[in-house]
C-alpha cells in the first residue's frame, strides 16, 4: 500500500446475499451468490444455515482482509462490521477466527470495534454469551410491531419472524448487549409513526435507526416505498414525542445527526455527508465496491486479492464515486437553505426532478426539507440550553413551560400557533400539552 492512509469503513459480507429471511423489500437479496461454478442460488430457500457455512468467506480471504483493513488504518481503534444478507449464517466459528486475527494484527495499544448487523432468527444464548464476551456491538432488524414485521418480514418458509427478533432482543439485553434497532420506514409503516415509535422505545434497547424505504421496478417507485411527504410527516411526530419525553434516554439517529450537524459538527452519517465513497464493501469472494448499494459490477473497484485494500479505498475510481455525490448536485440542492444537513441525501435515491426541470433530485426531497424546518428550532434550542450546562431533564422541563405558554388561549377554530395559517383542529391541536 503506497500514500497516506485515509480513514475509510469496510461493511464485510461474509455469506454475500445469503440470508434465512425473505424480506419483500431488501435490496441485497437479488444479488447474486453462487453455488459454484457459474450457478447461482434462485433464492434464500435454497439453502438451510447449516448448508451456508460452505459458502461462507474462506479463512485465507478472512485474514488478507483484516491485515489489510488494520495496514489501511490511522487507528488507534479499528472499526469491523459484519453485514449481509444474513451474517451469522457465516457461523460462530467465523467469528472466533477474525477476532483471533484482529488480535493477531492489531499493533501494541490499538483496539478494534466489531458491529454485528443480524434479523436475529440465530442468536440463541450461544451467540449472545460469545458477542458479549467478544465486546460485538449488535444492531437488529425489528419493524416495530408484530403485524408490521411479519407483514414485510417473512422468513425464507414465509412464516412469521418477529417473535424472533423480540426474542434476540431481549436475550441480548440479557447477556449485556443493548443493540441499535433498525426500522424500516415503508407505505405502512409510516402511517403509524406514534405506534412504531413507542413499540421501539418499549424495548428499551436506547437507539433506533429509521431506514426509510425506497425501491422502483420497471422505472417506477414501488407500492411498499415511502414518498417523501409522508415521510417527513412521520420524521416531525416520532421527533415530538422523542423530544419531549426521550431526550437524554433514548437516541433517534437522525435526530442525533441533526443536531451535531445543527451544534457545528460533521455527519457521521454517509448520506448526510457532502462526498461518498468512505464506505465500502467486501464480498466473500474478495470483490470490493463502492457501496452497499451500489453492489453491481460497474462498480467494482477492484478485489483484495490482486491489490491491496487501501490502495482501493484511495483508486481514482472510488474518489470520483465519492465526489460525484457532490458535482451531480441539481442547482435546487445547491441553493437550498438545508444543504449542509442532506448534501442530497443518498444518491441511490436521486433520480426525480428538480422545479426547473434537472435530474439528480432526492425521491425524499420534500419530506427532508419539511422535517429540517419543522425541527431546526428546538434543536437550536436545545443545543444552545446543553452547551450551558441543562441536563435532558431540565432541557425537556423548559420545552414543555415553551409549549404550555405556547397554547394558552388558543381555541380549536383558532390559528395553529404553529405558524402554518389553518386552524388548530385541523392542525396541531392534538399536539397541546
Amino acid at each position: 500500500m503506497q500514500g497516506e492512509a485515509r480513514p475509510f469503513v469496510v461493511m464485510v459480507k461474509p455469506v454475500g446475499s445469503l440470508c434465512n429471511m425473505e424480506c419483500s423489500f431488501c435490496y441485497y437479496l437479488k444479488t447474486p451468490n453462487f453455488k459454484g461454478g457459474d450457478e447461482p442460488f434462485s433464492s434464500s430457500s435454497e439453502f438451510s444455515g447449516k448448508s451456508a457455512e460452505q459458502f461462507r468467506m474462506s479463512e485465507r480471504l478472512l485474514a488478507r482482509f483484516i491485515r489489510q483493513y488494520i495496514e489501511s488504518s490511522p487507528g488507534p481503534v479499528v472499526s469491523f462490521t459484519w453485514h449481509g444478507g444474513e451474517p451469522s449464517l457465516a457461523g460462530i466459528d467465523f467469528y472466533k477466527r477474525a477476532v483471533e486475527l484482529q488480535k493477531q494484527y492489531l499493533p501494541e495499544g490499538w483496539d478494534c470495534w466489531n458491529n454485528l448487523q443480524s434479523n436475529g432468527l440465530l442468536l440463541n444464548d450461544e451467540w449472545c454469551a460469545f458477542l458479549a464476551e467478544a465486546r460485538f456491538d449488535v444492531g437488529l432488524s425489528i419493524d416495530a410491531t408484530q403485524w408490521l414485521h411479519d407483514k414485510y418480514r417473512k422468513d425464507n418458509k414465509g412464516g412469521s419472524a418477529y417473535e424472533q427478533a423480540a426474542a434476540a432482543v431481549r436475550r441480548l439485553q440479557s447477556h449485556g448487549i443493548q443493540p441499535d434497532l433498525l426500522c424500516t420506514v415503508n407505505s405502512d409503516t409510516v402511517k403509524k409513526p406514534l405506534e412504531v415509535y413507542k413499540a421501539l422505545r418499549g424495548f428499551n434497547t436506547g437507539w433506533i435507526q429509521f431506514i426509510p424505504i425506497v425501491r422502483r421496478e420497471f422505472g417506477k417507485v414501488t407500492s411498499d416505498s415511502v414518498n417523501g411527504s409522508m415521510y417527513g410527516d412521520f420524521l416531525c411526530a416520532v421527533f415530538d414525542q422523542w423530544i419531549l419525553h426521550d431526550l437524554g434516554q433514548l437516541d433517534v439517529q437522525l435526530f442525533a445527526e441533526t443536531m451535531r450537524v445543527c451544534a457545528g459538527g460533521e455527519a457521521g452519517l454517509c448520506w448526510m455527508a457532502s462526498l461518498c465513497g468512505k464506505a465500502l464493501i467486501l464480498e466473500r469472494d474478495g470483490s470490493v465496491y463502492s457501496c452497499d448499494h451500489f453492489v453491481v459490477p460497474e462498480y467494482r473497484i477492484g478485489s483484495i486479492e490482486s491489490s491491496h485494500l487501501g490502495d482501493l479505498a484511495n483508486s481514482r475510481a472510488q474518489l470520483r464515486f465519492g465526489e460525484d455525490k457532490r458535482d451531480g448536485l441539481p442547482a435546487q440542492c445547491r441553493s437550498c437553505q438545508w444543504l449542509k444537513l442532506c448534501n442530497g441525501g443518498c444518491p441511490k435515491d436521486r433520480f426525480t426532478r428538480s422545479k426547473d426541470g434537472e435530474g439528480g433530485l432526492n425521491y425524499l426531497c420534500d419530506g427532508f426539507r419539511h422535517f429540517f424546518s419543522y425541527v431546526q428550532p428546538a434543536i437550536n434550542l436545545v443545543n444552545s440550553l446543553a452547551k450551558g450546562g441543562k441536563s435532558p431533564e431540565a432541557i425537556m422541563a423548559n420545552l414543555h413551560t415553551r409549549l404550555s405558554a405556547m397554547w394558552k388561549g388558543i381555541s380549536r377554530n383558532d390559528p395553529c400557533p404553529c405558524g402554518s395559517g389553518r386552524k388548530s383542529k385541523h392542525c396541531c391541536w392534538s399536539k397541546r400539552p
